[in-house]
């Protein structure tokens, strides 16, 4: 799958956001090295501290299939280009990053964004 078609996927995750709150969408498109793709959507709670990224929400369906090892993922929100992960959601990244590192791919008025994950969170850590 390229780059291109997993942000379509991320795009069409964000329809089914639900952000009350927000009114911010985002959805998200994990690839592991297995080659699995899996979608994701945030959803806010009123008690914000509940709420769930787009990301976490992939990541987390992929664990759930099995999965431990994510070669790139997606992010795409119809209110901002370039819609980069919190850091709590690069955080939760790097605890699944492949041997290769993660990709994370961007929507910009320019086209496709390909940045490392490791650049977005320089001092990571795993224990």
């Amino acid at each position: 799958m390229n780059y291109e078609e997993m942000l379509k996927l991320a795009e069409q995750a964000s329809e089914n956001a639900y952000v009350p709150y927000s009114n911010f969408p985002v959805g998200a498109c994990v690839l592991t090295v297995n080659g699995k793709i899996y979608t994701g959507c945030n959803f806010e709670n009123s008690s914000f501290g509940m709420t769930i990224c787009a990301e976490r929400n992939a990541v987390g369906s992929a664990v759930a299939d099995g999965e431990r090892k994510i070669k790139a993922v997606a992010i795409f929100s119809p209110k901002k280009k370039i819609c980069t992960p919190c850091g709590a959601c690069r955080q939760v990244l790097y605890e699944f990053e492949s041997d290769v590192g993660i990709d994370v791919i961007l929507q910009s008025d320019d086209g496709v964004i390909v940045i490392p994950l490791k650049e977005l969170l320089p001092d990571c850590f795993k224990l």
